[in-house]
């Protein structure tokens, strides 16, 4: 929750006027507990769907980093209150995205064309199958970090939000 580009992402919706809500999966810093191979964690991201729609929120973006890209991409369905669906370097040659064949709210994927963790020619490969009308953007030189080109992702967020 308090890595720096959950951090950008955070504060790009917020400069757009949504409001945001970080959290850490269980396990992370002082949150009760374990990893979960991704499976509680996606209750966690129903969990945090549900506290933001009983506090009568309407319109939800879902945005996720590497994993939380991953988590949320397996845990939002047709059925949820989410609008639309970023994902920030989703870690495809880390995680298992097999299973994810096709995410109607998807509308942008950033990486960096020197992410190893999000390569960018497998994520061009696999963008199509998620969602054909997804925007995928490629920052060039940036790596999963985006040492260098912080402002480039955040104008990004901001022109797509």
């Amino acid at each position: 929750m308090n890595n720096f580009i959950v951090d950008l992402i955070a504060r790009a919706y917020q400069k757009k006027g949504f409001t945001s809500l970080r959290f850490n999966f269980r396990g992370t810093a002082n949150s009760q507990g374990n990893y979960y191979n991704g499976l509680g964690e996606q209750e966690d991201v129903h969990a945090a769907l549900a506290t933001l729609v009983k506090m009568d929120i309407k319109k939800i973006d879902l945005a996720g980093y590497s994993f939380g890209a991953w988590v949320n991409a397996l845990a939002i369905s047709e059925n949820t209150a989410v609008r639309n669906m970023t994902m920030v370097s989703p870690p495809v040659s880390f995680l298992d995205f097999s299973s994810i064949d096709s995410l109607s709210h998807l509308k942008l994927v950033v990486t960096g064309s020197q992410d190893d963790i999000a390569p960018a020619d497998r994520i061009k490969a696999i963008c199509p199958v998620w969602n054909r009308n997804a925007r995928l953007e490629i920052i060039q030189g940036a790596d999963h970090f985006y040492s260098g080109c912080m402002e480039r992702l955040e104008s990004i967020l901001l022109s797509d939000i």
